[in-house]
């Protein structure tokens, strides 16, 4: 948190990798993609806020709704 973050312009030709973390009332997303370096750079962060009806969900429904929100945006 010290030093300025550079993010990576997408490139539809490497992989993606998304990793998501869900809480009762939020859930938050990385998305990263391998560049022709070979090293994994992040591509953005998400953070969203459940709604009074989502946070009804269960846990595995919240896994499956951060999925579907990383892969809308």
């Amino acid at each position: 948190m010290t030093t300025v973050l550079v993010l990576a312009i997408p490139d539809n030709e490497h992989k993606f990798w998304i990793e998501v973390d869900t809480s009762g009332y939020t859930i938050g997303e990385v998305l990263s993609q391998q560049q022709t370096d070979g090293f994994w750079w992040l591509i953005v962060f998400i953070f969203w806020i459940l709604n009074k009806i989502e946070r009804n969900y269960e846990i595995y429904d919240w896994e499956l709704l951060a999925i579907m929100i990383g892969l809308e945006l």
